[in-house]
């Protein structure tokens, strides 16, 4: 009875052994064939392939996860065979012996002048005979259940061999093609990349917390431009997402982040010397020299306003202004300027909450081999922290790439409900305006299409991105600007399709990294599709008046 308990124990165990479902690997077989088909299309979206092929990745990763586990539970059914045949073996002479056992009962019973008890006796052998019976079927059933999954499980690990080779297969034929598009992306002169930079510095964003105003959002402000249907491209952040972020620290200081945590959140590779020497001086721009606490009290970078609420914002701002006006200066032996291009300084003290920080943090300063680090920081970043070379700056140890939300991002709206810099006014705002459309910054669908046969034209053919500035200024460099239907005519000279309106409009967006990858437009000559990069340069070269997308990440909206 005791081994009958271990057999069922041990049946209990192994028999229910994990399978991989064969109708999953079917289905990956098939996504990847229709895969493949979508990868030889002359319009594949590349960030939409992308997505299905790290999908089918995840679900060969699960299998394997599968499989290995079905591997472990096969082991031990054969770690467990032995014992069960040898208790085949032993039912089984068990069972020829009983059976026997009990033909002679029932002689016996035919016989026997105590009928009841001959009968009682009869039955019990025959329980006996049943009970071998039944346990001789449940070990062969285990045994060919046990070879059935050994074979299965060969097929299975066969074909999933074939679904990751294909899947790698299909991984180099994306990152070719893929490869070879972003070869084919039209790249700006140097000359039109200086066009731009000044463009979007006539825009006059600050780049101080403390000077902000609101951003004039056409979401918000209620202002028609005269015309419907209507887009407009929003960024998240301003410009510089180097160092700092203002408003990100002011949110993680509210969710209890101390002035240490923050800086490190926005720095790399830096020691916080808390003992820094107190005695240099900081020569300012047209105000004269002022020792290094004292120039500090005198920055205007932050509202004073937070300390009711984030202290450690306040404080983290203060270490960064004293280390980036000492790496500036080089320890006081050169000067600073007194402006956002340095670091807003005014004559008179701060005061307030901004005083305490100052004064708490006295002679903190974050180093590098001894010497301060160049602090920078701006208002928002918009969810992101850059490297200085990731915005054309020479590459520093100091400066990070990250992100800048509380857990994981997977869309706009996570973005915009966990960023720390969300409370921004600039967080989410479109760029620029014209007076005669009410002072908004929307597009009408056919300047929209335009933008799209511009990138079109660019790309078809180099040489005439020369002729694709904003049509309503004069040509920058003196040549010929070609309007909307100059670019069509063109176009067309080239057998291209061209769109006199686009329809509907969506991003592709990298969260992990903080851009939009790709842009998708519908209109009436089909659909298209541009890397995100190279689509906002041509934008912003091509965009009417001052309106511009001023940086990585940036989304579409249409009312």
């Amino acid at each position: 009875m005791k081994k009958l308990i271990i057999f069922f124990l041990l049946t209990a165990l192994i028999l229910p052994i994990f399978f991989v479902r064969a109708d999953e690997l079917e289905d990956i077989t098939k996504e990847l064939e229709t895969l493949k088909k979508d990868l030889s299309s002359k319009e594949a979206n590349y960030q939409e392939l992308t997505t299905r092929l790290n999908q089918i990745k995840n679900q060969v990763s699960q299998l394997e996860i599968e499989i290995v586990e079905k591997e472990n539970q096969v082991k031990k059914g054969e770690q467990a065979l032995a014992y069960q045949k040898n208790l085949l073996n032993e039912r089984s002479k068990s069972y020829y012996k009983n059976i026997q056992q009990s033909s002679l009962t029932l002689l016996s019973m035919l016989v026997a002048d105590n009928l009841s008890d001959s009968f009682r006796k009869f039955s019990y052998q025959r329980s006996l005979v049943n009970e071998d019976k039944n346990t001789i079927i449940k070990v062969v059933l285990y045994i060919k259940n046990l070879e059935e999954i050994k074979a299965s499980l060969t097929t299975e690990k066969n074909q999933l061999t074939y679904v990751k080779q294909e899947v790698d297969t299909q991984s180099k034929v994306l990152s070719s093609q893929i490869s070879q598009t972003r070869s084919k992306i039209a790249q700006l002169s140097t000359r039109q990349q200086q066009l731009i930079s000044e463009r979007l510095a006539a825009l006059g964003i600050s780049r101080s917390a403390a000077s902000l105003g609101r951003c004039d959002s056409d979401l918000t402000n209620g202002r028609d431009p005269g015309f419907s249907p209507r887009f407009a491209f929003f960024t998240y952040g301003v410009p510089n997402r180097v160092g700092m972020n203002q408003f990100g620290a002011y949110g993680r200081a509210k969710a209890g982040q101390n002035e240490e945590e923050i800086l490190r959140a926005y720095y790399d590779n830096f020691e916080l010397k808390k003992d820094y020497d107190k005695s240099i001086n900081i020569n300012v721009n047209g105000y004269g020299s002022y020792n290094i606490e004292d120039y500090v009290k005198r920055i205007y970078e932050v509202p004073e306003s937070w300390g009711a609420d984030g202290m450690a914002s306040l404080k983290a701002q203060a270490i960064a202004s004293r280390s980036y006006a000492l790496a500036y200066t080089n320890n006081g032996s050169g000067s600073i300027c007194a402006t956002e291009q340095c670091q807003v300084f005014h004559s008179d003290p701060k005061g307030g909450a901004w005083e305490q920080a100052v004064n708490d943090t006295a002679g903190w300063v974050m180093v590098q081999g001894g010497s301060p680090i160049k602090a920078w920081y701006s208002s928002t970043h918009g969810g992101y922290i850059l490297k200085s070379s990731e915005i054309g700056w020479s590459d520093t140890s100091w400066t990070k790439h990250a992100n800048d939300f509380d857990g994981s991002v997977g869309s706009f709206s996570d973005l915009s409900s966990k960023a720390y810099d969300r409370e921004s006014p600039w967080f989410y705002c479109d760029w620029g305006s014209r007076s005669e459309y009410n002072k908004t910054a929307w597009l009408k669908t056919e300047e929209l299409a335009d933008m799209v046969n511009v990138v079109l034209l660019a790309r078809a053919d180099s040489s005439t991105q020369e002729h694709l500035y904003q049509v309503d200024k004069p040509h920058p460099y003196g040549g010929e600007v070609w309007n909307q239907d100059k670019v069509k005519q063109e176009l067309k000279n080239r057998n291209i399709s061209y769109f006199n309106r686009i329809d509907s409009g969506s991003v592709g967006a990298d969260f992990s990294y903080g851009k939009t990858s790709s842009i998708n437009f519908s209109g009436d000559s089909g659909s298209v599709s541009f890397d995100g990069a190279e689509f906002k340069n041509f934008f912003n070269l091509r965009a009417p008046a001052n309106i511009q997308i001023v940086g990585p990440l940036y989304n579409i909206e249409k009312r």
